[in-house]
């Protein structure tokens, strides 16, 4: 293959093996979520907010620190973001011949494509995710309200009301980690498309071993979520 045609040809192959592993995890939640990690979470966080408002006087305090930690880890993720979109797009004004003469190291970087394209991809993920991490702290605040809140009899509707909040911050802070996940291969682009091509790869492998739980891990948590609603009702007690 001719050195001009590899952008052309590893960095489409690239993106679209991340996207179909993307698409196929998305499905796989909404069909069948206990066989992911990210549908497992969703069951357990049902579960804590039902233990967390069934006596709110005894475990408001539990529950605001604990979303205090995720608002912490949230906040982090998006000051790394909105400091990394600075500091490229002072790179992506200030091109120097150093670093044309490194990047030419790599076999396929000599393909005539404009830089500006590549840090703008790698600034519109970083801006992703921030923007990401910024609404799962909205959700993560709104939830640290409604969790201290006593739930009356037969007014399941709140719970579900404040599971669904929950879920959601939890939802913003995976795609805002995921947008980091994607700004490796994005990085390693501007080294050339074989580097990109092979964080992809790379990348989609070890997500996969990330997201999906095992057979154990997943009859782990039916019992115990089946034992917890057959022996402890404690929406009955509402």
């Amino acid at each position: 293959m001719e050195e001009r045609h590899l952008d052309l040809v590893l960095v489409p192959l690239g993106v679209l093996v991340m996207t179909i592993y993307n698409l196929w995890l998305f499905i796989t939640i909404l069909r069948t979520p206990k066989r992911t990690v990210i549908g497992l979470n969703a069951i357990s966080r049902r579960q804590w907010v039902i233990s967390m408002m069934a006596d709110p006087q005894s475990n408001g305090m539990l529950g605001v620190q604990t979303l205090r930690n995720s608002i912490m880890a949230s906040t982090l993720l998006a000051t790394a973001a909105i400091t990394l979109c600075s500091i490229i797009g002072v790179f992506a004004n200030s091109t120097t011949s150093t670093s044309n003469s490194a990047a030419d190291l790599i076999y396929g970087n000599k393909t005539p494509l404009v830089t500006s394209i590549k840090y703008f991809t790698i600034l519109i993920c970083f801006l992703v995710a921030f923007l990401c991490n910024v609404q799962s702290i909205r959700y993560y605040a709104h939830v640290s309200t409604l969790i201290t809140m006593p739930t009356l009899k037969g007014r399941r509707e709140s719970i579900a009301y404040v599971v669904r909040n929950l879920n959601r911050a939890n939802y913003f802070w995976s795609l805002g980690l995921r947008a980091f996940y994607v700004s490796f291969p994005l990085f390693l682009w501007i080294f050339g498309p074989i580097p990109m091509f092979a964080c992809c790869c790379i990348i989609t492998s070890t997500l996969y071993f990330l997201d999906t739980a095992t057979t154990a891990t997943t009859k782990f948590h039916t019992s115990t979520f089946t034992d917890m609603m057959r022996f402890d009702d404690i929406e009955s007690a509402f």
